[in-house]
């Protein structure tokens, strides 16, 4: 009788082993998705709310622009989505960010893991100045300790690079210091990093505000032949930018100095430039304030 209950026993445990490796397959299957769902989020820094009740959906392959005036929240809501934001101290949010059903938030959700699905491009080019070209692309596959071969590492530099358009211009130069390059270089090169660990969405806050002209063009011409690969969010305070670029655009909006910044309107670019719902978003959108 004893050794038939040990068993049973054992049964049980081994099945909630399973059941816990099967949730965790299915978490990562699902990530390989790429819809996002904000829903309810408050963002605070200590007692401070700067972000209140956002709820919104970021359509999977297609590109998101973030707009608004300047102390609204947007590069603050854009770091929540792959909680980069708990990198500053006191930071915290409340609510939920899930990709396709799984919570990012979840007490058993891994932020290094979140941030290798949900990739970020910073304002300003990055480049890690002790690393050759070649290196940088390769820097994350390093990170997350995965094993390739030389040939598979220098096919995947290959791809990266021809992926942001910038093979051709730096392909007898991969030894070389990243930061031998441009400027605008530079911005492809740390998006070339960010693609090459193959996450599901990527963020850019501000991507062409350091950046010329030319290098501008260069770059919104990538953001869009991306978007059939990635899931693409983007803060610009360049309306022109999002008219160009965006899929969908979000307009968040601040009511006075010390309030918390709301997503006041979400929709397609083409209605929130033409004909969007609230009067806030027109007077932004005509530049009667911002």
């Amino acid at each position: 009788m004893a050794e038939k209950e040990s068993k049973k026993e054992l049964k049980k445990k081994l099945k909630k082993k399973e059941d816990k490796k099967a949730a965790k397959r299915e978490k990562k299957s699902l990530m390989k998705l790429q819809r996002m769902i904000v829903t309810n989020l408050d963002v605070y820094y200590g007692d401070f709310l700067a972000v209140q009740d956002v709820n919104m959906e970021i359509r999977p392959k297609a590109v998101t622009a973030i707009i608004g005036p300047s102390g609204c929240g947007k590069s603050t809501f854009l770091r929540t989505l792959n909680r980069m934001h708990e990198i500053t101290p006191s930071a915290s949010v409340q609510g939920s960010v899930q990709l396709e059903g799984v919570d990012l938030y979840s007490d058993d959700v891994d932020p290094v893991e979140v941030r290798r699905h949900i990739g970020y491009v910073f304002q300003r080019p990055n480049p890690f100045p002790h690393l050759s070209i070649q290196e940088n692309i390769l820097a994350g596959i390093r990170l997350n300790k995965q094993k390739l071969s030389k040939e598979e590492e220098n096919e995947l530099v290959i791809s990266c690079l021809k992926n942001v358009n910038l093979y051709k211009e730096v392909k007898d130069k991969l030894n070389q210091p990243a930061t031998s390059l441009s400027g605008g270089q530079q911005q492809r090169l740390c998006i070339a990093r960010a693609i090459a660990v193959k996450p599901n969405v990527l963020l850019m806050d501000e991507p062409c505000s350091a950046l010329d002209p030319i290098s501008t063009r260069s770059i919104e011409d990538l953001i869009v032949s991306l978007k059939s690969q990635f899931t693409i969010v983007i803060v610009t305070h360049n309306m022109q930018q999002a008219q160009r670029i965006s899929d969908w655009c979000a307009f968040f909006n601040v009511t006075a100095t010390g309030e918390p910044g709301r997503l006041v309107e979400l929709d397609k670019t083409d209605t929130i430039f033409n004909s969007p719902n609230k009067k806030a978003t027109s007077d932004y959108i005509n530049g009667r304030f911002g």
